[in-house]
């Protein structure tokens, strides 16, 4: 069964850190560009970062930069999304996706992508 889930969200205060998961199964993982993608309450749901089959290439999203590392272990299945320094503007529900991509550059368009996690929730707040 196809699954991407999503695990590492919560509360955390102003300035603190979170390692968000996004464990796979059920398809070829390890040929497959992963992506992180956030939607908070009445906006769109935009991307955060992403990380290539290889993990050679990443994006990330100007918002995060500097405060966020996205790294993948392919025998793991699973993707990581190291948060630090959060703002309470990074409030969202965070979402993984997987997609065969042909162009990494690319990897900021949701619709490029064919699988997606449930999400998880991370609320920044004092």
């Amino acid at each position: 069964q196809l699954q991407l889930v999503e695990s590492g969200g919560g509360l955390v205060q102003p300035g603190g850190s979170l390692r968000l998961s996004c464990a796979a199964s059920g398809f070829t993982f390890d040929n497959h560009v992963i992506g992180w993608f956030r939607q908070a309450p009445g906006k769109e749901r935009e991307a955060v970062s992403c990380i290539s089959s290889s993990g050679r290439n990443t994006y990330y999203a100007d918002s995060m930069k500097g405060r966020v590392t996205i790294s993948r272990d392919n025998a793991k299945h699973t993707v990581f999304l190291q948060m630090n320094s959060l703002k309470p503007e990074d409030t969202a529900v965070y979402y993984c996706a997987a997609g065969r991509l042909l162009w990494f550059r690319l990897c900021t368009d949701r619709d490029r992508y064919n699988y997606w996690g449930q999400g998880t929730q991370v609320t920044v707040s004092s």
